[in-house]
């Protein structure tokens, strides 16, 4: 029979959130998040859809009230509506809520189809709203199709929240902006620190941003007031009472927040990565595909006594190795 008994750590935090990365591949190659000539997976050794659900109904059997589906470019990939609705037939039976994280490229044709699958929230990736630095830092994307997509989701009934990679040097000067845009719109914004996975090609020292000295600034000028409300993840929630606005900070570098880690990742090739800035990892894939749930339950069991405390980014050393040697998009985020 299937176990059904939750997934806890060795340190006595409960999995209630899996992203999963449902392709490596991106339509785009943001410079802090892959390197210009990458190596994808061979489609032979990607998950199938229904390997994916498989995994989905798993994980939803043993706790998890959430799932992201992450990329790369997740929608990309043919078919990922119909993974959504395999998924979200569990919304309401085990599984609270299904997101998606999206660059936008592909949302004005999707959006509909992801809000008859269930999908109520996407994540847009989106760090700059001028058209000559959008296409510096994704190489060579078009922001134009990324703001028609996120009016898309809108239009069809999603809540969007923007995630914009925080970069010194880069969009420092457009945070305000973007934040009075965000209001304006009716989304949420979320600040991210750049984070030390996989090898680029831009120094990530020089573009690192911490997120206190951002805070700092804006509650010069505008009334910040904290909130308790969470989205399931790191993000930690302020009120921009002038604007309306809701801000998230995520903040691996200067505020830890492995202490309520609730999450776990599955790349696209079904490894289990139970923490963001660790190697270790255990092949899902292969259980699955030769002993079946039972070997599925098996396995997750030994992954919880493999997730570390605490991840080891450092980012202040120049010559420091990234935390890990696979880049941002092999496990979604």
């Amino acid at each position: 029979m299937p176990t059904t008994s939750p997934l806890i750590d060795g340190f006595g935090r409960t999995i209630t959130y899996l992203r999963i990365s449902v392709t490596d591949r991106c339509d785009l190659r943001c410079r802090y998040c892959m390197s210009e000539a990458m190596t994808f997976l061979p489609r032979s050794q990607v998950l199938t859809l229904e390997e994916i659900a498989e995994l989905s109904d798993a994980f939803i059997a043993r706790g998890v009230r959430k799932i992201r589906l992450t990329g790369g470019e997740p929608l990309i990939r043919r078919g990922v509506p119909e993974l959504a609705r395999m998924i979200g037939r569990h919304i309401g039976h085990g599984l609270d809520e299904l997101t998606l994280t999206t660059n936008g490229t592909q949302l004005a044709k999707q959006a509909d189809g992801l809000v008859a699958a269930g999908v109520r929230r996407v994540n847009v990736s989106l760090d700059t709203r001028d058209p000559d630095k959008f296409r510096h830092v994704t190489r060579w994307g078009d922001v134009a199709v990324v703001l028609d997509g996120i009016a898309a989701a809108k239009a069809a009934g999603l809540k969007v929240k923007v995630n914009m990679v925080a970069l010194a040097g880069f969009n420092d000067q457009e945070i305000e902006p973007m934040l009075r845009w965000c209001g304006a719109e009716g989304h949420d914004l979320t600040l991210i620190e750049t984070m030390p996975l996989g090898s680029i090609d831009e120094d990530r020292v020089d573009r690192y941003l911490p997120l206190d000295r951002v805070r700092a600034d804006l509650a010069e000028r505008y009334t910040l007031r904290d909130i308790a409300e969470t989205s399931g993840g790191p993000a930690r929630y302020t009120i921009v009472e002038e604007l309306g606005a809701k801000l998230g900070l995520i903040t691996p570098l200067t505020h830890n927040f492995c202490s309520t880690c609730n999450r776990v990742r599955v790349t696209a090739s079904g490894s289990l990565f139970m923490c963001l800035g660790h190697e270790d990892k255990v092949d899902l894939r292969g259980a699955l595909r030769t002993g079946g749930r039972a070997a599925l339950d098996e396995l997750l069991d030994r992954a919880m006594r493999l997730k570390p405390l605490r991840h080891a980014f450092e980012i202040a050393d120049r010559a420091a190795a990234p935390a890990t040697s696979r880049h941002m998009s092999v496990t979604g985020g």
